[in-house]
């Protein structure tokens, strides 16, 4: 017997495609990041062996610096719109984990409450350590994925397993760490360039593997 399925029922997309825009902005970063490179490392390749000073170029470090955060919003704004229904049943998730991980958190702070003074530096609310709780999955994933990816999917499966925290929002994190990570190291770039080129031109090349690694986790679908 064939079944056919529900046309009310939205169908979940392949990571690959929730984010494609996002997928497709990274990896034009990336060409940009080398392209940037080139233009400090070519000129000194083809310069005469006993020339001095050799000119070179970091317009492309800095413009890239200075745009790449817009381009991955943007990028992201434009996934949103693509599946509006895969937004409002992320949002329902997350409002789901996130009530979850308020409530194990209250529970833990009544069992270890030390009393009134808890000292002189304010500690984080529930709210606050609930998303904190999620942005430190997302690294931990990610310092993981760098070792043994096979390991860093068994670390989410368990970091789920609870129900404080969902697959995708964990993934979607680990995303964010991996492009962040890879967006300060161009803007260190830009801070450099005008001073050091061929320091600038290092830093963007060592963003790329952060940006391919985001791309590797936008597209990863643990089932």
């Amino acid at each position: 017997m064939t079944t056919t399925p529900d046309a009310s029922t939205p169908v979940r997309p392949a990571r690959r495609r929730r984010h494609a825009r996002l997928i497709a902005a990274l990896t034009t970063l990336i060409g940009v990041c080398a392209e940037a490179a080139g233009e400090v490392y070519e000129p000194i390749a083809t310069a005469p062996p006993a020339q001095e000073g050799v000119a070179v170029e970091t317009l492309t470090c800095t413009r890239a610096a200075l745009t790449a955060p817009l381009l991955l919003d943007m990028a992201r704004s434009e996934d949103d719109a693509r599946w509006p229904d895969g937004v409002v049943r992320e949002d329902a998730v997350a409002r789901r984990t996130y009530a979850a991980r308020c409530a194990l958190a209250e529970a833990q702070d009544a069992v270890h409450r030390p009393g009134p003074d808890r000292g002189p530096v304010p500690l984080p609310t529930i709210g606050q350590g609930a998303m904190m709780d999620l942005v430190e999955a997302g690294d931990e994933v990610v310092a993981r994925w760098r070792e043994d990816p096979a390991e860093a999917a068994a670390l989410v499966l368990e970091l789920t397993a609870g129900g404080e925290l969902a697959v995708e929002e964990v993934l979607d994190a680990a995303v964010d760490a991996a492009a962040v990570t890879g967006l300060l190291a161009l803007s260190e770039a830009r801070t450099v360039a005008a001073t050091d080129p061929s320091a600038a031109a290092e830093l963007c090349l060592a963003a790329t593997p952060h940006l391919a690694l985001a791309v590797t986790l936008a597209g990863a679908d643990l089932d």
